[in-house]
């Protein structure tokens, strides 16, 4: 069916939604997701460039936009069962980047082929580019469990999430996760916001938490 198959399923993208199962105030789409992880990334690399790195943009923009593509397939996996153990990551992995291949060969002209499976990978990696995308997937991941806390969401699975999300923010070594947590995270926290759940204690034992 050619590209127009490729399009046409980034629709499903809008029907797949995040955190599936749990009381949310909000609900967000996996393409919702995608494109707040783009943002993200964008402003991140400036701050890099600031800084004195060197950023591919190219790639960047490439991994950031369709780092999520496979969920069309297998849908989104809560992170805790994700990250239950290494194994089981590895081999959701597999599945998922398996099913990219078996799409791509199927459905893709030849002539792109190669060009989907450049797009189409696994893009957190240790390049700048691969990091700056791992921090602006969690970092989404940051807001959205922000936004649950803030209006009383005691679901525990959004305070690990939180948690999660900024210890592994924290444990990567950029100058955009140096700025986050000196700027972004605390006008964050000190959002003058009346919740029923210590968003400020939560955020102080993560980062103390974090290796």
């Amino acid at each position: 069916m050619g590209i127009h198959y490729y399009f046409r399923s980034l629709n499903e993208l809008e029907r797949i939604f995040r955190c599936p199962g749990k009381f949310k105030f909000e609900e967000h789409s996996v393409a919702a997701h995608s494109w707040k992880v783009v943002q993200y990334a964008k402003t991140l690399a400036d701050i890099e460039e600031r800084n004195g790195t060197l950023v591919n943009w190219k790639k960047l923009y490439e991994i950031t936009s369709s780092h999520d593509y496979g969920e069309i397939f297998i849908g989104d996996i809560k992170t805790p069962v994700k990250h239950a153990s290494r194994e089981l990551r590895s081999l959701i992995q597999q599945v998922e980047e398996g099913m990219i291949d078996r799409f791509i060969e199927e459905h893709i002209p030849e002539e792109f082929k190669s060009i989907f499976h450049q797009q189409l990978r696994e893009g957190k990696d240790e390049s700048t580019e691969g990091l700056i995308l791992e921090v602006a997937d969690k970092l989404d991941q940051v807001y959205e469990a922000f936004a649950e806390l803030r209006r009383g969401n005691t679901e525990k699975e959004f305070i690990e999430m939180y948690r999660h999300a900024l210890i592994k923010i924290k444990n990567i070594d950029l100058h955009c996760v140096d700025y986050f947590l000196a700027h972004i995270l605390p006008d964050m926290v000190n959002d003058e916001i009346v919740s029923t759940v210590d968003i400020r204690r939560i955020t102080e034992e993560a980062l103390a938490s974090a290796k």
